[in-house]
């Protein structure tokens, strides 16, 4: 494979061209109408317009993409993540057309792509389940017989989709109906698919995945987890890996168990599969997401593997180079999601032009991002900005590193998440790794940034102030009469 067609844009796109320049491959990028700027199209040997900047239009177009790839001569497809990445009838595609699809097999995505059909496929291999109906229901009378038996609070949630959409939580009998036609109507609005299911809602529960690597010759491995409990909406916005919590005993346990669910869907590639581990430290199977993860990173950075180099060499047939014996964890590495939204009005979007984009330097310190000085957010896509990633001797040490590589990172013309991600960090229910998925719900407040920019800006004008008490003398006009400039304006 010596050409690979990047199916994505902005961060992702660039962080897989970076890897695939290393490694001797020469890239082709693809953009619309609102990317034909951006950092990602300069990167790459060759660039395709796909078309105008609606995404259904452009990174969404099935057919534009694996043209572009035919006509460039490009051997493989990268998805990334989000657009195709996940989508069956797209690496289905790809591979009728002779292309190798850098990911899993699409049966693979299919499976794990349906939450019923993955309990399904894993159920044979004794993965922790939480308790609840596996099958696909719309009767209220069903869901409230159900509901009985399992326990209050249950979860209601989309088989086809996650993000948050089609899930609602009920705690009581009553609100099981109107909750379960929201949630069903929300399903088939966003996925196109009204089936939803039920289980039981665990509470203050902690959010662990497990990264695993698959190659064509059945060796699967696992590279440890990454906590990924501070969320909003059930977006992930900070990942650290390893977890604060997890013993050695439960970090085996759990790697053992994405393992099984990996073979349970014959996988190939890098995937993540993703529990919850409630107040007793018991965990329970999740999901699993086929593809690269946005907080990859912090994985790569604790076990020194690159893994869009090892996604393409296992695209390649290639065999793992290293075992599970080889791997262990190193230090500690944290992520801080930066998205151009409002955190003072409710996270809104900000859209904008980036008029000062000065990115934060030094030693243990990432950024991966697909933007520059002087370019407007297009507001088309996602509105993340860039990962922000901090790597230290242990969690102490990358928390603190963050914090300062939040204050050097410096923009304006646009609102963003970074205040946020300082206020997650210096707060102490964070610091001490006692938070679960509730953290933003029980601790974050908009007035609390409000109160943090009224003291940062009370310690600013002291620190002006002591300057100019200091200086003083110095910064007195001169006097006319004594002053030797008055002297000699007299003498000429």
């Amino acid at each position: 494979m010596k050409k690979i067609l990047v199916a994505n844009r902005g961060e992702i796109a660039l962080r897989i061209m970076r890897t695939a320049q290393k490694m001797g491959i020469k890239t082709v990028a693809v953009y619309s109408v609102a990317d034909r700027e951006a950092p990602h199209v300069r990167f790459a040997n060759e660039a395709v317009h796909l078309g105008n900047s609606p995404s259904s239009e452009s990174y969404l177009d099935m057919d534009k993409i694996v043209n572009a790839a035919l006509q460039t001569k490009a051997e493989g497809i990268h998805p990334g993540y989000g657009f195709l990445s996940e989508n069956a009838a797209f690496a289905q595609l790809v591979t009728k057309n002779g292309l190798s699809f850098i990911g899993p097999k699409p049966h693979a995505i299919e499976v794990m792509g349906d939450k019923l059909a993955a309990k399904e496929a894993v159920k044979a291999y004794n993965i922790p389940m939480i308790p609840g109906i596996e099958e696909a229901i719309t009767d209220i009378a069903l869901a409230q017989k159900i509901s009985k038996k399992i326990g209050f609070p249950v979860l209601i949630k989309a088989s086809a989709g996650g993000g948050g959409k089609g899930m609602r939580v009920v705690h009581q009998l009553s609100e099981l109906p109107e909750q379960m036609e929201r949630a069903i109507s929300e399903a088939k609005a966003a996925f196109g698919n009204g089936s939803v299911f039920l289980e039981k809602y665990i509470e203050s529960p902690r959010h662990i995945e497990i990264q695993v690597l698959a190659d064509t010759h059945g060796n699967i491995l696992h590279l440890f987890e990454r906590e990924c409990s501070i969320q909003r909406r059930h977006q992930k916005v900070v990942e650290e890996a390893p977890s604060a919590i997890l013993t050695p005993e439960i970090r085996k346990a759990m790697g053992e168990a994405a393992v099984k669910v990996a073979k349970a869907c014959d996988y190939v590639g890098a995937g993540t599969v993703e529990f919850l581990l409630d107040g007793d430290n018991k965990f329970y199977f999740l999901e699993m997401n086929t593809r690269l993860q946005v907080e990859h990173p912090v994985t790569e950075l604790i076990t020194g593997i690159d893994l869009v180099e090892q996604q393409i060499k296992i695209a390649r047939n290639e065999k793992l180079a290293f075992s599970q014996e080889d791997l262990s964890i190193k230090g500690h590495a944290l992520e801080v999601r930066v998205y151009a939204e409002d955190p003072l009005n409710n996270f809104l979007p900000s859209m904008g032009t980036l008029e000062t984009y000065k990115r934060p330097e030094g030693e243990g310190v990432r950024l991966d991002d697909g933007f520059e000085e002087g370019m407007t957010i297009p507001m088309y896509y996602d509105p993340m900005l860039a990962k922000l990633i901090t790597y230290g001797k242990n969690r102490e040490e990358a928390i603190q590193l963050m914090i300062r590589a939040i204050s050097d990172f410096k923009i304006k013309g646009i609102s963003t998440t970074l205040p946020f991600g300082k206020f997650v960090c210096e707060h102490e229910a964070f610091t001490s790794g006692n938070f679960d998925t509730h953290f933003v719900k029980n601790y974050f407040k908009p007035e609390l940034l409000h109160q943090q920019y009224g003291q940062e800006r009370k310690i600013a004008a002291l620190v002006g102030l002591k300057l100019f008490l200091e200086h003083q003398e110095q910064l007195k006009l001169p006097d006319n009469q004594n002053s030797d400039w008055s002297l000699k304006r007299t003498k000429r």
